[in-house]
């Protein structure tokens, strides 16, 4: 005899509280996902010696000075660069935002405290994502495929290849950046101006520039709001409209200065003027010219379209892109070419600007089908989120985490370590740049570069290319120079060379003390890294 056993009917509102903590778990998941992978992208660059100290040595040098409640100073920086001891970072870029970085330090001295620093405020991102999509997805599409939308996004957000190649770059102002747009926006759509303000004055902080885009992001809420009658949304709007460039032409023209820094000191923009009030005049005299020079040559173009393209084409449909132009044009008139690739840190700036503005889209879209046919839209889109995710990764070259051997290092690299260990603690040292953050933590490091500085100790390597040289011929010729000087050999091995001053009275021809240098804009060489 067979026995039934009846359970009790699942109650609507329980089956929709059972798929929000379902859809918790996956946001989640995806959180510590994003944070584990960009985590694990660093630290396997770090072991392979391929973080160099231009940027993660000089902002360890730089945040653990604030972690001593001293202001931001780097030796790294200020002794390439020509600046005077007392430089501090905030006459380079105005990136207080930085400070919140410190306390990290009380608990782990290490320079890749950072790079964990900058995996947490990456995975931050995700929740506020699944808010985002949430408000402009919920009343379009129901339960079910709201919740796939949700996980869509939050893995095209946290798996972007955009987040991967800032791991692969290092630590940078940027991983404030990502999380505080995201923040802005979803505040900005819940109404909660207050806090929106916050994340705009925050991000106000964390770089000289990206007040302009808060800017644009205020001209286009104050539009919308009015539009919806929404009076407090106008004014917030309108104050970010007026007090966002005010923030930045303060931080360039009156804070950085004032911290020793200059104004046009990375004004690397030729093609449009000396300037930026010459380029502004550019740019409206010469239409046709402007254009011609953010699209050649072809990285440019290329560089747009790899842009907007990884996400669909989707954020062209959304007024939030408009926040990201001052940050694309940054790029795409630069006299630097490294600024025209997508593998370094740079696209990280625009990435959460793009996801929400395909959000925004995609919400748009969905509140102008019926229910059903939006709701077969969000499976397929949710489909093509799992496409755009698998491409970042493979593009990102980020898988490369799982493959034991990019965990291993060669015998030169071991070698390389080997001289970092024989190298006192609370010395002065000349370092490859890719070498110096091992040295930062203790001792008074700098890096290597084309005017010898009289260190204690100098650490080359004459194998391989090393910024700022332009071969490794140049590093075999500095070699050549410091030993004919008075330097002798401490360690030698696979071509890591090691050297110690003999006395404190050498000097080598054509040295110089710090506070006279080369300036940024002097920087020719590309950044390579050392394995």
């Amino acid at each position: 005899m067979t026995t039934f056993t009846l359970r009790p009917p699942v109650r609507a509102g329980e089956a929709v509280a059972a798929g929000r903590q379902r859809e918790r778990i996956r946001v989640a998941a995806v959180a510590v996902g994003c944070v584990a992978v960009c985590l694990l992208i660093g630290l396997q660059r770090f072991r392979q010696l391929q973080l160099g100290g231009f940027d993660l040595g000089l902002f360890d040098q730089a945040i653990r000075a604030y972690a001593r409640f001293e202001l931001p100073r780097s030796l790294i920086k200020s002794v390439h660069h020509g600046f005077p001891p007392e430089f501090s970072l905030l006459g380079d870029h105005f990136s207080p935002v930085l400070a919140l970085a410190a306390p990290f330090y009380w608990l782990w001295d290490d320079p890749r405290v950072l790079l964990l620093v900058q995996s947490l405020l990456f995975g931050a991102g995700v929740p506020v994502v699944a808010r985002l999509v949430r408000r402009e997805c919920g009343k379009a599409v129901g339960p079910r495929a709201l919740s796939w939308l949700v996980l869509g996004f939050c893995l095209v957000y946290g798996c972007g290849a955009a987040l991967f190649y800032a791991s692969r770059a290092g630590f940078h102002e940027v991983a404030f950046a990502v999380p505080l747009f995201l923040l802005l926006f979803e505040r900005a759509r819940a109404r909660a101006y207050g806090r929106a303000t916050a994340a705009a004055l925050l991000l106000c902080l964390t770089k000289e520039d990206l007040g302009l885009s808060v800017g644009i992001f205020g001209a286009v809420l104050a539009l919308r709001a009015h539009r919806a009658g929404d009076r407090a949304g106008a004014r917030a709007g309108g104050a970010l409209l007026v007090l966002g460039p005010l923030a930045s032409l303060a931080a360039i023209v009156v804070v950085i200065p004032a911290m020793g820094g200059d104004a046009r000191f990375y004004w690397q923009y030729s093609e449009l003027g000396a300037s930026a009030s010459e380029a502004l005049v550019h740019v409206v005299l010469h239409p046709l010219d402007t254009l011609r020079a953010a699209l050649t040559p072809s990285a440019k173009a290329l560089l747009l379209l790899w842009t907007f393209g990884s996400l669909l084409f989707l954020p062209l449909r959304s007024a939030l892109t408009l926040c990201a132009l001052p940050l694309l044009a940054e790029r795409v008139f630069s006299d630097n070419g490294n600024h025209w690739q997508a593998l370094h840190h740079y696209g990280a700036f625009v990435w959460p600007i793009l996801v929400a503005a395909s959000i925004e889209t995609t919400g748009r879209m969905a509140r102008g089908w019926e229910r059903e046919r939006a709701a077969a839209a969000a499976k397929w889109a949710a489909g093509l989120a799992a496409g755009i995710t698998l491409f970042g990764v493979l593009i990102s070259g980020s898988w490369h985490i799982v493959l034991p051997s990019h965990w291993q290092r060669d015998a030169h690299q071991e070698a390389a370590l080997t001289a970092v260990g024989r190298i006192p603690d609370g010395v002065t040292v000349e370092a490859d740049n890719n070498l110096a953050p091992r040295l930062t933590r203790r001792t008074r490091v700098m890096i290597l570069d084309l005017l010898p500085r009289n260190a204690e100790w100098v650490l080359l390597d004459t194998t391989r290319k090393a910024f700022p040289f332009p071969d490794a011929q140049a590093q075999k010729d500095r070699l050549r120079l410091l030993r004919a000087s008075g330097y002798t050999v401490a360690y030698e091995s696979r071509g890591v060379v090691l050297l110690r001053r003999a006395s404190p009275g050498v000097v080598v021809p054509g040295s110089v003390e710090q506070g006279r240098g080369d300036l940024p804009g002097h920087d020719t060489a590309d950044i390579r890294v050392f394995g």
